[in-house]
């Protein structure tokens, strides 16, 4: 249920809307827009249908809410969120740009991905140092090593570090290292994952399962922000259809059904999305154009001989002709 108060409500109308809430053994979130106070109300269905909130002071109105994801949406929450991220924000009128290599291979190849994306106007540092891959003798990250590696160079280039997470038990470890813990798609309805990252209350990149609706993306979400989580970014990354040229199929209409459903920001991956280095500099200009938040794009150094997605991976400059391209069309949309 979402409690509307009137534009003239009182703190104290406010105060005892929150005490029914809570007496009746339920939780609330409180969303505060420039006119209005819209109060969440979160808990046992039949508990809250009970509840009899338009006779008190202040409340303007009431609104069952049919959809089981609840702080995802927009309807709780109708202003947009923008997540935080030590100073560096992703959402609003903020253009993020995630990029770097799709593995830490070296730190040669770091720190020089890492610059090269730096000085072409990226914020984020992505790179993988826990490789989930489809085959077991494909190379599978440096594990801890890696992370090291991205601690380090993320602090000698002042960039964000953005590494995914694949097991409930190194969330102590990658914590250390990482400014964004990113869900890959093979894991976005790992459940566990999902409530220990929420429990992290660290920032969660959250990209889109290989096979996910948009219920079941949404959904995931939700896991992350019932336990207390609220900064979570969503990425589309592609899903998997009949198509066979290009490596997923980017569903860019994902950006349009997120902005409408929920709060919560969402870039797109358009390397991971095609498959196709020559692709990802349409497909990025697409999403910003479509309403995307930022972009994460693998760029690496040299990437014929990447020990992972070299075939996906700009050169720089590949990613500075993408960068400056987005950056226009990211001026056309209202974007910094």
């Amino acid at each position: 249920m979402i409690i509307v108060m009137n534009p003239t409500a009182t703190q104290e109308n406010l105060m005892r809307v929150e005490k029914k809430i809570t007496d009746a053994g339920l939780t609330f979130h409180l969303s505060t827009g420039s006119s209005r106070t819209i109060v969440g109300v979160i808990g046992d269905k039949t508990t809250i249908a009970g509840l009899q909130m338009n006779a008190f002071d202040g409340v303007e109105k009431t609104v069952r809410i049919t959809e089981k994801y609840k702080l995802v949406s927009r309807e709780f929450h109708p202003n947009d969120t923008i997540v935080d991220v030590d100073g560096v924000k992703v959402g609003g009128k903020n253009m993020a740009i995630m990029a770097g290599p799709c593995a830490v291979e070296s730190m040669e190849q770091l720190l020089e991905s890492a610059k090269c994306v730096k000085a072409i106007g990226a914020q984020f540092l992505r790179g993988g140092a826990f490789k989930p891959r489809t085959s077991p003798y494909d190379f599978q990250g440096l594990a801890e090593q890696g992370l090291k590696m991205l601690r380090e160079v993320g602090d000698k280039t002042n960039l964000k570090v953005v590494t995914e997470i694949l097991d409930v038990n190194a969330i102590d470890m990658i914590s250390q290292y990482a400014d964004v813990l990113q869900i890959g798609a093979r894991n976005m309805q790992n459940f566990e994952l999902l409530k220990t990252v929420g429990r992290s209350k660290m920032p969660v990149l959250l990209k889109r399962g290989i096979s996910a609706t948009i219920s079941e993306w949404l959904n995931a979400a939700e896991y992350i922000m019932s336990e207390g989580n609220y900064r979570v970014i969503f990425c589309e990354r592609g899903i998997r259809t009949y198509e066979t040229f290009t490596r997923n199929t980017l569903d860019l209409s994902a950006v349009a059904a997120i902005k409408e459903l929920s709060h919560l920001p969402i870039i797109v991956d358009p390397s991971h999305g095609t498959g196709r280095w020559k692709m990802v500099r349409p497909m990025a200009r697409a999403a910003i154009a479509a309403g995307a938040d930022g972009l994460m794009i693998e760029v690496h150094p040299h990437p014929e001989i990447a020990l992972s997605d070299g075939d996906q991976s700009l050169t720089p400059e590949n990613f500075k002709i993408v960068m400056d391209e987005v950056k226009q069309i990211a001026n056309v949309m209202g974007k910094e």
